[in-house]
Formats: C-alpha cells, sequence, structure tokens
C-alpha cells in the first residue's frame, strides 16, 4: 500500500509516529498536523484516532496479552510430603545461615557511666584514713570531712576546741577591691 499524493504534499516530513504506510492513520492526522504548531504535536501521535473511547480497558492490551492463560499445575503431587518438608526445611536453615552472614547481630554495647571512668582508675586503692584521735559516738559531734579538714579552708575561723563560739570573719565584710589587694593566707 502506498501513501496517497494528497497527504504527501501536505505533510512532507511525518510529525507524529505512526506506522509506514498506514494511510488511515495519516489521512486522519493530517488536519491535525497542519492545524497545530509543531511544537504542539505528540511525540507519539494522536490520542484517540483509532479508538474513541479512551477508558476502554482494551486500550492497553496487546493480542499477546489476552490470549495468554496461565500454566496450571498438574493436579497431582509431584514430589513425596518427606521430600517436601526436607526441602522447606533446607530452605529455611539456608536462609537462616545466609541471614546471619550478611546480616549480623548488634554488637554488644559497653556502657561506661562517669564513676566507672573517673573512679576506677587503674592502680588506685580505697583506704580509709586513720581516726586522728580518740571518739565516743554516744557523746561527741559527729566527725565530717569538713569538721576533720576545716583549718584547711581558706578565710574559715580556726575551732580549737568544740565549746569555741563562732566568730566574725574580716573575709565577709571586706570591700572585694580591699581583698583582691590582700595577700590570702
Amino acid at each position: 500500500m502506498n501513501v496517497p499524493d494528497e497527504s504527501v504534499e501536505n505533510n512532507e516530513i511525518s510529525v507524529g509516529k505512526c506506522l509506514l504506510d498506514n494511510w488511515v492513520e495519516e489521512r486522519a492526522t493530517a488536519l491535525l498536523d497542519n492545524s497545530m504548531p509543531r511544537t504542539r504535536i505528540p511525540k507519539n501521535g494522536h490520542r484517540g484516532i483509532l479508538a474513541l473511547d479512551m477508558t476502554a480497558k482494551v486500550q492497553g492490551i496487546s493480542t499477546i496479552q489476552s490470549s495468554y492463560t496461565p500454566p496450571k499445575g498438574p493436579g497431582v503431587r509431584q514430589k513425596g510430603l518427606r521430600g517436601e518438608l526436607l526441602e522447606k526445611h533446607l530452605y529455611k536453615k539456608i536462609s537462616e545461615e545466609v541471614q546471619t552472614e550478611l546480616n549480623p547481630g548488634p554488637l554488644a554495647t559497653e556502657f561506661c557511666s562517669t564513676t566507672q571512668a573517673d573512679f576506677s582508675v587503674e592502680g588506685f586503692r580505697c583506704v580509709t584514713p586513720t581516726p586522728s584521735q580518740e571518739y565516743d559516738y554516744r557523746t561527741d559531734q559527729a566527725i565530717t570531712f569538713w569538721s576533720e579538714n576545716c583549718h584547711r579552708a581558706p578565710g574559715v575561723t580556726a575551732v580549737r576546741n568544740k565549746d569555741t563560739p563562732f566568730r566574725k570573719n574580716a573575709s565577709f565584710s571586706t570591700p572585694i577591691s580591699e581583698q583582691l589587694d590582700s595577700p590570702m593566707l
């Protein structure tokens, strides 16, 4: 079949894709190709020229797809029950092995607190200090870290015995400018 002379003269170069020597489609698109600008012509040809119902399900089905029937099983067991169970077991076992190789479990998390990091130093021995004086817990005042080391704290009134009253400390009332000039005792 040859294309009629009229369509060749009107449309020298076919713009939209169509089958070669498909004069039915070319004749139907000749008017559309000439009336629209060249940039507006669809790349894959004009829709709805050969089929008018665009919602029909037949549009997206080829003859091979419509005539295809999926294969059916024979309806009879091809393997014995024991063989099928063995095959399923092997598939499961091998897939678990592959999963463990490809996705190993999470690494063991090492928890370390500040106390462990700062106070568990190698070589450190915790030794309780020996008491500096005899102590009767029933009658005497409780001994704490600060009662033992109060004489080392700067700016604190020295306590000579437990009956010594609290005395004034000049560092609380001295202006900061004067206090910075004087050396710390």
